[in-house]
């Protein structure tokens, strides 16, 4: 039997009375009537005594708080009066005078608090509000009533934050939009904002769906996020699924965007998933989206490349994919620190590279010692971060070199 239809008889049964319950419900409900306003404004005044976020509350705000409690106590006594009408439309009759906007304004748990005043108000007055014989009646009246006041106010709250939830979703993939195409870029602060946005320094993350389901997908990197203490965003783009987060305050910047990444990788589908570097608000996270969806298609040139692997070690692979970025930051990144250290080191590395990798035959095409040619590729593994003797970093240097010379 289900707990709806288990309600539904004890309000049956309820209403299942002799005549003379009848007649000292009658008497209770004149008293109830009589009493109505003063216990509204008792249960107003309660509130205020009680509830020190009430007082905090805007003289608007309280008044339709009362005016809930006042339709509250008028649907009660039109309910307990009619006993045969079962179930009471407490959504309508009581929270239907209220603007949807009070639920942005008192919390579930407040309600809750609320409830648990009124209850009080009225149950310190049983003995004075019911007929003689009729205490026991209408205190069952007042648990049956309250209860479903209780499952009404869920229900709302439920619906709310549903709506909310599809709202922040939409506008969540709304900004990863922008930030991807580079539009819309003046309203990224104040749409930032009214998901509560508030975390430096912000890195994008991109990486493939694989088959999961795109909505839980994005729910489960939501939940790990912020349970880590990052504001985030998701936005899903048909296979590809972009993630920028506010990164924790506790991380340290300089290896925020790796130490953030790592615990979410799992989560995103089979294959590459590329972190853009970290920019300082949200209005500039454009660059590290755009970085990590470019990361993202050209990564797959790089098989070995680690997961998560962070987009400016894509450098090479994303200029082959037409990166202009990329390009420019390879350049500026690698070869121009070799071209101001002068010649020899930029000669040197060409040699080195032309040559296999080998010392000695370097050595002799420079006519120098390969004690030297060791000291040059170490000034140019500290100049570039790129370890010419290594195969991925001679990959990056002989890329870099050759654009530069392109450029120059």
């Amino acid at each position: 039997m289900s707990t709806e239809s288990t309600g539904q008889d004890e309000f049956e049964r309820f209403a299942d009375e002799s005549g003379d319950d009848a007649a000292v419900r009658a008497a209770t409900v004149a008293r109830l009537e009589r009493a109505m306003g003063t216990l509204g404004t008792a249960a107003v005044a309660r509130m205020e005594s009680k509830l020190s976020w009430f007082r905090r509350m805007s003289a608007e705000d309280r008044s339709w708080v009362g005016l809930v409690a006042q339709s509250g106590m008028a649907a009660f006594v039109d309910w307990f009066k009619n006993p045969a009408r079962g179930r009471p439309a407490i959504t309508v009759e009581v929270f239907g005078t209220a603007p949807r906007e009070l639920t942005r304004s008192v919390t579930l748990q407040q309600t809750v608090e609320m409830i648990q005043v009124v209850i009080d108000v009225v149950e310190a007055q049983v003995e004075e509000l019911a007929a003689p014989g009729g205490e026991q009646q209408l205190r069952e009246a007042v648990l049956r009533y309250t209860r479903e006041v209780a499952f009404s106010s869920a229900r709302i709250y439920a619906r709310a934050a549903e709506a909310r939830g599809a709202w922040d979703a939409r506008l969540e993939a709304l900004i990863v939009d922008a930030l991807l195409h580079g539009d819309r870029e003046e309203g990224l602060q104040t749409w930032g904002s009214a998901l509560g946005w508030s975390r430096t320094p912000v890195i994008a993350i991109a990486g493939g769906l694989g088959g999961q389901n795109g909505e839980g997908a994005l729910d489960d990197i939501r939940t790990a996020a912020r349970r880590a203490g990052h504001d985030v965003l998701a936005g899903l783009q048909g296979e590809r699924v972009v993630v920028v987060l506010g990164v924790n305050e506790r991380f340290d910047e300089a290896t925020a965007p790796m130490t953030a990444a790592e615990p979410l990788a799992g989560m995103f589908g089979p294959g590459p998933v590329v972190v853009g570097p970290a920019v300082s608000d949200l209005q500039s996270a454009n660059r590290s989206v755009r970085s990590a969806v470019s990361g993202l298609r050209s990564a797959l040139a790089w098989p070995d490349a680690p997961r998560p692997v962070l987009s400016e070690d894509l450098l090479p692979e994303r200029v082959l994919d037409g990166d202009s970025v990329a390009r420019r930051h390879l350049v500026d990144e690698v070869y121009v620190p070799l071209s101001a250290a002068g010649s020899p080191l930029l000669d040197t590395l060409s040699v080195y590279l032309e040559h296999a990798s080998s010392l000695e035959a370097t050595a002799r095409m420079l006519f120098v010692h390969p004690n030297t040619v060791r000291y040059r590729l170490s000034r140019i593994a500290d100049l570039t971060g790129h370890v010419p003797s290594d195969g991925r970093g001679a990959f990056v240097l002989r890329m870099a070199v050759a654009l530069g010379r392109l450029e120059g």
